[in-house]
């Protein structure tokens, strides 16, 4: 088959989950992308006519099998400017996130325009595919919401349709050298623990919570070293400056890594890796820090529950931030039997190697649909 993939934000986990499928797909993969530069509004906006006149300009593309357009597409609208040359042509949807139960920071109201974009999006496609199946509950429990808000008109039996579109596909992930076979040494701990923070720093990671723990670390006179790796979306933001300058003395590295093969040689060098978000539809940095090694400490709630085994539900998720710190300090003093349960075999299920049957499977599936009806 001949898939085109259509990615309108493309950087980050939309960026890697295009390229790792187009290198691990069994089939002919297309990836037409615009830069992530011009900011996710702009793209949710003004991509469907960009994508419109790129597809007019390589007709070859315009005779694929598939189109697969990521959630910043307003598929809608570009379908409607391609009626004459993708009239018969299945269309899917891969939604990274959605702009409806994204959390918005403080002072900011939401703009319907955007979820009203990954709505009609949805409607308008043969399939959809969410990274997680917390993703698909959490956007289908709020749908309703949305046309909700209107005084007629509400077209609410059109919400079914969407969910018996819906299937999850979790995001691939591109391990490199990470040695994950299960007979692999455990890593032994040697000494002082080194604590990683390789989210980004955005209200939506929650970056206050996690120093906070620190600082609680440091209070009770517990030893630990960690690691800011991180994108920094603003170096010069007060909390982060005061917190770089109190974990100086800690600190083994402060900053976004310069490339692939420095950012995995931090987290060969970490012990555990906390997340703090009160956003996360998946968790590609939490399982590529666990695949290096990494123990999470984790809050139970969005993705996470999902991601890590059952049995270790204990002995990684915390429930609130002073559970968080508890959490913590039994995880430092007990590493290497935590360490037992394979931390890296978690992450392994999730590679590309495995996941890309999976992808191809379904949009054959889309395919096969779409031709029987």
């Amino acid at each position: 088959m001949h898939i085109v993939w259509l990615d309108a934000f493309h950087g980050g986990s939309h960026a890697a989950v295009a390229q790792g499928f187009a290198k691990h797909s069994h089939h002919r993969v297309s990836i037409v992308a615009l830069p992530i530069d011009g900011g996710w509004r702009w793209r949710m906006r003004g991509a469907a006519i960009t994508f419109a006149r790129m597809l007019r300009e390589r007709p070859e593309l315009c005779t694929a099998d598939l189109i697969v357009a990521t959630d910043m597409l307003d598929l809608a609208t570009f379908l409607g400017l391609m009626r004459d040359l993708l009239a018969h042509t299945p269309v899917a949807v891969y939604m990274h996130e959605n702009q409806l139960t994204y959390p918005l920071p403080p002072g900011r109201k939401l703009d319907l325009t955007f979820p009203w974009i990954n709505y009609t999006s949805a409607l308008a496609a043969d399939a959809i595919f969410f990274n997680s199946e917390f993703h698909r509950g959490a956007f289908l429990q709020a749908l309703p919401g949305l046309p909700g808000r209107f005084h007629d008109y509400r077209e609410h039996a059109e919400l079914a349709t969407i969910t018996h579109k819906t299937e999850v596909l979790y995001p691939g992930l591109e391990l490199g050298p990470f040695d994950l076979e299960s007979d692999a040494p455990v890593r032994q701990s040697t000494g002082i623990p080194t604590i990683l923070w390789n989210s980004r720093w955005e209200y939506d990671k929650a970056p206050e919570a996690f120093f906070a723990a620190l600082q609680q670390l440091e209070q009770r006179q517990i030893e630990f070293r960690v690691i800011v790796a991180g994108e920094h979306i603003d170096p010069q933001e007060p909390h982060f400056v005061a917190a770089r300058e109190w974990l100086a003395p800690r600190c083994l590295w402060w900053g976004y890594a310069p490339d692939a093969a420095a950012y995995r040689a931090l987290l060969q060098q970490a012990d555990i890796v906390i997340s703090t978000a009160v956003q996360e539809f998946f968790g590609i940095a939490i399982l590529e820090a666990m695949a290096a090694g990494c123990v999470p400490v984790l809050p139970r709630r969005l993705s996470y529950p999902e991601i890590i085994p059952t049995e270790l539900h204990a002995l990684c998720l915390y429930d609130d931030q002073a559970s968080l710190v508890e959490r913590l300090i039994a995880t430092i003093h007990d590493l290497d039997r935590i360490r037992q349960h394979d931390i890296p075999a978690i992450a392994s299920r999730f590679r590309w190697e495995q996941q890309a049957a999976r992808y191809d499977a379904a949009f054959e599936r889309v395919i096969g649909n779409y031709r029987h009806d």
